[in-house]
């Protein structure tokens, strides 16, 4: 295939890679909100004082860490049905992605809260604060500080991860290259196009986490 066949067809297919595109952004950034909520439910129970709930959310950390995140995906679509829960391929993507990296955000939450300096929880308490107010004002913005690096990188992985979401029909962007494929036979145009706008969307995001990084690093040393 010469560069003016691929050109030609890298127009026609284009349209509908992007619609793609689109819905794999959705994805990304609906289960990266929903994992980011229950990963930080979930570090704060695992260093909760009260036994039972700390050990059950080891334990369920431990269970989704376990899983293979396609496991977990056909699980929430094929099998839930079954229950009497009926949810959409879009909806049960959106959930099994956020349950799979609800479990990862939960460590690095809780890495990163442990790392707070305890003379800052000293200097809250000291002031009057009481363990919420002090969780939500002193340690949580500082955990973030420090989480941020694998916080980033957990984002970057989920966009390329929502690729998965495809095996139960969501027609995000590497469902619609294996449509096109299927139809046109011309895989190594489909693929390589599909192979760069994954760059096109994910080095953008890269660079930003890294200023974003590199600010907060800023503020840390002065």
């Amino acid at each position: 295939m010469d560069l003016a066949d691929f050109l030609q067809n890298a127009r026609d297919f284009l349209p509908l890679l992007l619609q793609g595109a689109w819905v794999t952004v959705q994805i990304t950034v609906l289960s990266f909100a929903l994992s980011s909520v229950l990963g930080l439910a979930l570090a704060l129970c695992k260093l909760s004082p009260i036994k039972p709930l700390s050990v059950a959310a080891s334990t369920v950390i431990n269970v989704i860490r376990g899983l293979p995140i396609i496991v977990q995906l056909f699980y929430i679509y094929f099998v839930l049905p079954d229950l009497g829960v009926h949810l959409n391929a879009f909806q049960a993507g959106v959930i099994g992605m956020g349950i799979a990296y609800s479990a990862y955000h939960a460590e690095n939450f809780r890495a990163g809260i442990l790392a707070v300096d305890q003379g800052q929880r000293e200097a809250a308490e000291a002031l009057g604060m009481k363990s919420p107010l002090m969780m939500r004002r002193v340690v949580l913005p500082q955990a973030f500080r420090i989480a941020l690096p694998p916080y980033g990188n957990i984002l970057v992985m989920m966009l390329k991860d929502s690729s998965l979401v495809s095996t139960i029909t969501v027609a995000e962007m590497t469902r619609q290259g294996q449509l096109i494929a299927a139809s046109t036979f011309q895989n190594m145009t489909v693929y390589t196009l599909v192979a760069l706008l994954y760059l096109l969307m994910s080095l953008p995001l890269v660079y930003g986490l890294r200023r974003l990084e590199l600010r907060f690093g800023a503020r840390r040393t002065r």
